[in-house]
């Protein structure tokens, strides 16, 4: 059994973050009654093309990006505008342990399904909500999705090839990175907001934003920046405190050499011939070098681009000196560590057969990742799970979809 057997999490959440959260809530064991929109769905249900082919080669309607952080879960159309709908997710949220949101603030307050309401008939309840600005402050109301906040929240402006050089401006991280972070922060507060009702007996609400989030994330840029006073540039490839660490051009590609210690340079400095360059005073030290960064890198750059990214890895690695190439997904999942570590796999799908999926990186040494359900269809649990959790028979179930409650 998964270590969160036994734990139902209701999944009021669509697009990334809260579906993030809760596809690794559900790998870790959990239940997840994925909650959606009668017709629709999940509004990534339709961000195709690409989109998983049945058994006959034709597009299913179910999309990759919908595919990719929705396994393990039950989904259940239910409409929230209905007072009936309403009802049937507070008797949900009456018998659940956890429950994540990401309406806009003050959306489900009018249906009656805010934290306040559901904590009376369920004081043990973990109630997290996910949004752009938080649940409080001048944006608090405001929309949002990740590329903006990528910008608002500074990680564009360290994003991106630097100043004065060919293809210059910020960039965007090519996934939606302030979404996947702010799920897996929502992850950590769930697990540790479970454990502390083990001493309290009493759950709690987590506010977690999108932006705050992105501000928290930047990590050693943030203090590069609060101990100078100077906001950091775009750098492109490289590191704003270690050199080198950063994409080189070989004689047929490139490759990502990450020094990250006086011992790796002077190795590789041996390696490539030039064992004066960690002997010289200015590169003997990382703070030297970054320190004469512009004198180090254009040298580099001349040595690397001699050899092709194969010698240069077959040359280095066995040194224990850091480096790798720049590899497209083909290219990811060719990887003999990746099939090792069997990080691509399959779940049975009803329309194709199978579906495939990436692991959860986590590995326990006695409790199990499950892969219990793929990324369900739209609603196909809801007969079912309102049964086992409500004890309604399937002509209450066919009744409330006669009356459009359910999908």
């Amino acid at each position: 059994m998964g270590p969160l057997d036994g734990i139902k999490v209701l999944d009021l959440s669509r697009v990334l973050a809260g579906p993030w959260a809760t596809q690794a809530l559900a790998d870790l064991g959990a239940t997840v009654y994925k909650v959606e929109k009668p017709g629709s769905g999940d509004d990534t249900r339709g961000w195709g093309p690409p989109w998983l082919k049945d058994r006959s080669g034709a597009d299913t309607g179910e999309s990759a990006y919908y595919l990719s952080a929705n396994r393990g879960k039950c989904s259940l159309a239910v409409d929230l505008a209905n007072p009936e709908g309403q009802q049937l997710i507070r008797a949900l949220a009456a018998r659940a342990d956890v429950l994540v949101e990401n309406f806009k603030v003050g959306g489900l307050a009018r249906y009656g399904l805010a934290y306040a309401d559901l904590a009376l008939a369920n004081p043990r309840l973990v109630y997290c909500s996910v949004s752009a600005f938080g649940q409080d402050g001048p944006e608090a109301h405001g929309a949002g999705y990740d590329a903006m906040i990528q910008a608002m929240g500074g990680l564009m402006s360290v994003t991106g090839v630097p100043d004065g050089e060919p293809g210059a401006g910020p960039q965007k991280v090519g996934v939606a990175v302030v979404d996947l972070m702010t799920g897996m922060y929502a992850t950590s507060a769930i697990l540790a907001a479970l454990y502390e009702r083990t001493r309290s007996g009493l759950g709690q609400y987590i506010d977690l934003a999108l932006l705050d989030t992105q501000v928290a994330w930047l990590a050693n840029q943030n203090l590069n920046f609060l101990l100078s006073g100077r906001p950091p540039a775009r750098a492109g490839t490289a590191h704003p405190n270690i050199v080198p660490y950063q994409a080189f051009a070989t004689a047929d590609g490139y490759l990502m050499l990450a020094v990250g210690n006086d011992r790796q340079f002077a190795s590789f400095a041996a390696l490539a011939g030039r064992a004066e360059l960690a002997a010289d005073p200015r590169f003997r030290t990382n703070g030297g070098r970054v320190q004469h960064r512009a004198v180090l890198v254009p040298e580099l750059e001349q040595l690397l681009a001699a050899r092709t990214t194969r010698a240069w890895i077959e040359r280095l690695a066995p040194a224990a000196v850091p480096c790798g190439p720049i590899n497209d997904l083909q290219q990811v999942f060719d990887e003999p560590q990746v099939r090792h570590r069997a990080l691509r796999m399959d779940l049975p799908h009803p329309l194709a057969g199978t579906v495939p999926q990436v692991r959860n990186p986590i590995r326990y040494s006695r409790t199990a990742i499950e892969y219990r359900l793929p990324p369900p269809l739209l609603g196909e649990h809801t007969e079912r799970v309102l049964g086992a959790e409500l004890g309604l028979d399937a002509a209450a179930v066919a009744a409330l979809r006669a009356r459009g409650v359910l999908g």
